[in-house]
């Protein structure tokens, strides 16, 4: 690993550490990746599960949130008339275009990620606020595609289903 190499893994680490969000490190058993983070954010109770990653022989990282559309909401849009299923992934794709972030949707599996690259200084580092800048970005556009999700499922799906999981509520605050 070149010093560059190193002292970003290192940086990107203790950005982490120092808000309380680094999980695990991503196993390196192949030749594309540098080095892997994964970490939560925000933190709370509705933290979500998101990694970082350098890719090796790029002057970048990517910062991804890939996310697993729940069963009861697949059962949902799956139930909705007129094939409106379709334009959630519509909406969502359209969505994601106009904030500019990096997105694979998968509709037949109904998963999708979310992601933002952030290309490093001349001196292979990045500051703390530009990283953490994208990292809301990312979440940002996961707790709107999330909030989208709901008002497709809307009257769908049993409230208690509902107020079981850890969407993002009209009350939701990031500093919560």
């Amino acid at each position: 690993m070149t010093d560059n190499t190193n002292n970003i893994k290192n940086l990107i680490q203790d950005y982490l550490l120092d808000e309380g969000l680094l999980r695990n490190k991503i196993p390196i058993d192949d030749k594309k990746l540098s080095f892997g983070y994964q970490f939560i954010f925000p933190p709370g109770p509705i933290a979500q599960k998101m990694v970082v990653i350098k890719p090796k022989n790029k002057d970048l990282i990517i910062i991804s949130n890939p996310i697993q559309i729940a069963p009861q909401q697949v059962e949902a849009l799956n139930s909705l008339e007129d094939n409106r299923k379709i334009f959630f992934f519509m909406d969502i794709r359209k969505f994601f275009l106009v904030k500019d972030v990096f997105f694979r949707i998968d509709t037949q599996n109904f998963r999708y990620e979310i992601s933002d690259q952030i290309f490093l200084k001349k001196d292979g580092t990045i500051s703390k606020n530009s990283f953490f800048k994208s990292v809301r970005k990312v979440f940002t556009c996961s707790a709107y595609s999330n909030m989208l999700l709901n008002e497709y499922c809307s009257g769908k799906i049993k409230p208690g289903d509902m107020a079981k999981s850890k969407d993002f509520t009209s009350d939701f605050s990031l500093y919560s």
